[in-house]
């Protein structure tokens, strides 16, 4: 039996929804369901009434979720007693982050937050978008980085997790600049003649953003999709290499933008009606109870929530 599936069960037995807590667990809704089972399948018994609506517990659900209230507490409990026991591990503040905003984003906001700030000793673990909010979800990191756009918010719910903006980006269309300095492949492009278009694979959180840009465009685009990978790195890559349009986070082609291997793919004078604008946010765990928190990370996140700060 996994911890993971006590914190899911947890979850169904506050929604009363499958989808809702497939949504707050950051998982598609069949895998959730999987879950369900797999703990049902440990117990022996079935712990959700599916006939009724909304979803109920059974007797032997109404049970676990009392027990499973328990367990979870008693361990959150002991990883902070554990925790509190490094000293060297109390003073790190502990970071989660999409690789994207790993790379670019926090090195120089880390960089100049220490001028504010003071010295601070830092831990980075880089991530898909998804696994990075796990890892805030089941208490392995002190702050989760992120993007946010209103048309796609990260599933987390404020009242267990509070929110600080750090900064701002805009994901746009770039290309490999030519010869005169101009995009090697112009947008809109063509219906016989259609541009070579670097996309994000499936499931990745930029993905979308990028689609609803091309959607929202104020003249048709014709683009022929030619590659498709996870990050915004493999994506940058590819158009330095010529092969193709990308959108991409602003923050993380501003080195190439100075030296002029990338250009907008739109021309200076179309690139702002194809762009999005991106929030940079930070997340942590609101403090409950007897929680322990870090004191360096709690030092951090009064100074980043100084109304001055915002």
């Amino acid at each position: 039996m996994e911890t993971k599936w006590l914190e899911d069960f947890v979850s169904l037995a506050e929604t009363r929804s499958f989808s809702r807590s497939a949504q707050l667990r950051h998982v598609t809704q069949p895998a959730f369901s999987r879950r369900i089972q797999a703990l049902e399948a440990w117990a022996g018994t079935d712990l959700v009434d599916r006939s009724a609506y909304p979803t109920r517990l059974t007797p032997a659900g109404e049970m676990l979720h009392a027990q499973a209230l328990e367990v979870l507490q008693s361990l959150q409990g002991m990883r902070a007693m554990l925790r509190s026991y490094s000293a060297a591990a109390h003073d790190v503040v502990e970071f989660a982050a999409p690789h994207t905003l790993a790379l670019t984003f926090f090195p120089g906001w880390l960089a100049a937050l220490r001028e504010r700030f003071g010295p601070l000793k830092a831990r980075m673990v880089a991530l898909s978008v998804h696994d990075s909010v796990l890892r805030l979800l089941e208490g392995a990191c002190d702050l989760l980085i992120a993007y946010h756009h209103p048309a796609q918010p990260l599933q987390l719910d404020p009242e267990r997790f509070e929110m600080v903006v750090l900064g701002r980006d805009t994901i746009a269309p770039y290309a490999r600049a030519n010869a005169q300095g101009q995009p090697l492949f112009r947008l809109p492009g063509t219906a016989d003649r259609p541009l070579p278009y670097l996309a994000y694979a499936p499931g990745g959180y930029l993905g979308p953003l990028a689609e609803r840009a091309v959607k929202q465009a104020p003249e048709e685009l014709h683009l022929d999709p030619v590659y498709e990978t996870d990050t915004a790195e493999g994506l940058k890559a590819m158009a330095l290499e010529g092969h193709g349009v990308a959108w991409l986070p602003a923050g993380a082609v501003a080195n190439e933008l100075r030296s002029g291997r990338l250009v907008p793919a739109a021309g200076e004078g179309g690139a702002a009606t194809l762009q999005l604008d991106l929030e940079v946010r930070a997340f942590r765990q609101r403090p409950a109870g007897r929680d322990a928190v870090k004191g360096a990370a709690q030092a951090l996140w009064t100074y980043l929530t100084e109304p001055e700060r915002r």
